[in-house]
């Protein structure tokens, strides 16, 4: 999942001119902009089931025999158990209407001599010719094809839910499911996962996954097309010559793509604001908070030309991980009109 945070300068009347003042940064709002998608035969999604789900399954024979002894291997700590009986639970439950037979289950994680073992693994192996898979279990429709014990792998790191929904999906393939077969909610072959919980963007030290930014200077809002550019250009020439505080060796090339990671924009901001900044990068753990940036999106909202390095500067700061202005480099903590628009970068 990607989410989008944003923040604003807001402009404020004063006795001297006008101020764009960053005391009155607005607190960060996150908005969804879509869901990631994986691609595996072990994925599944959490969604209500479709009409083509509400039917009963043609009567047959289970090709496990009587009781299925589960075992449960797992790397770690995380106690894996109880996400398997969730799991075989839910076959139990729903064996007539999507099986046409009976499956009875007995999850015993240090069982001698199992019918069938849970593995959860860090890296899963290449299943069908797919190296990405969260997941894999074979296709098992006759009782011929099973070798005891058999073997389905679920990959770890993910949230509990999420666990759960892809071990009901490779236990469904056991059962001779694929993934045409209802019930679509657990055998469908896209999904939706989340990671079990991991650090925000606001809570790194740098929250990127590297220093190596390109920038897109999108001036064609500006009265002083150039001037913007070279105001930008002294913005980044101050991060370059690692400001204390910052993060060190940081480099910047000025490209035309849209997709640059850092683009410099003008625009509304709305509420009276100067600029704004938004943040782009994955949810994985679905807590709708960004763990790394993927860009930054600083905003210019009719601005003066020799303000635009200053405020530039300020976003970029907060985009290396200083969000409180204590923490930004000192051209940045309670400066003044005049200062905004001086040789502050010197």
């Amino acid at each position: 999942m990607v989410a989008v945070v944003a923040a604003a300068l807001v402009v404020l009347a004063g006795c001297g001119g006008v101020v764009d003042s960053p005391a009155n940064v607005d607190s960060p709002v996150d908005e969804a902009t879509g869901p990631s998608t994986a691609t595996a035969r072990s994925e599944t999604v959490e969604s209500t089931p479709v009409g083509t789900d509400e039917r009963t399954a043609v009567p047959g024979e289970s090709p496990w025999g009587d009781t299925v002894v589960v075992g449960v291997a797992g790397n770690g700590t995380r106690d894996y158990a109880p996400f398997v009986e969730r799991a075989t639970a839910y076959w139990e439950g729903n064996d007539s209407r999507y099986l046409g037979y009976e499956i009875d289950y007995e999850v015993r994680p240090d069982a001698e001599s199992p019918d069938l073992v849970v593995r959860f693994v860090d890296d899963v192996p290449q299943c069908n010719d797919r190296e990405d898979a969260v997941g894999c279990a074979p296709l098992i429709t006759d009782r011929r094809q099973i070798s005891r014990p058999e073997t389905v792998y679920v990959q770890t790191g993910l949230a509990d839910a999420s666990t759960v929904l892809v071990t009901k999906h490779e236990l469904g393939h056991t059962l001779g499911l694929t993934h045409s077969d209802p019930p679509s909610e657990v055998m469908r072959a896209e999904t939706v996962l989340f990671t079990t919980p991991k650090p925000n963007a606001t809570e790194r030290e740098f929250p990127w996954l590297d220093a190596d930014f390109t920038v897109r200077v999108d001036a064609d809002g500006a009265s002083d097309p150039d001037g913007t550019r070279e105001q930008v250009d002294h913005a980044l020439d101050y991060y370059r010559d690692d400001p204390e505080g910052m993060p060190s060796n940081l480099t910047f090339s000025v490209t035309d793509a849209t997709d640059a990671e850092i683009l410099v924009t003008f625009g509304d901001c709305g509420s009276g604001a100067a600029s704004c900044v938004r943040t782009r990068g994955p949810d994985s753990d679905g807590d709708g908070a960004i763990e790394t940036y993927s860009q930054v999106v600083v905003t210019l909202d009719d601005l003066e030309t020799d303000a635009v390095g200053w405020h530039v500067g300020y976003w970029l700061a907060y985009a290396f991980g200083a969000e409180a202005d204590a923490d930004k480099p000192a051209p940045f903590r309670d400066a003044g009109y005049r200062e905004r628009r001086s040789d502050w970068w010197r």
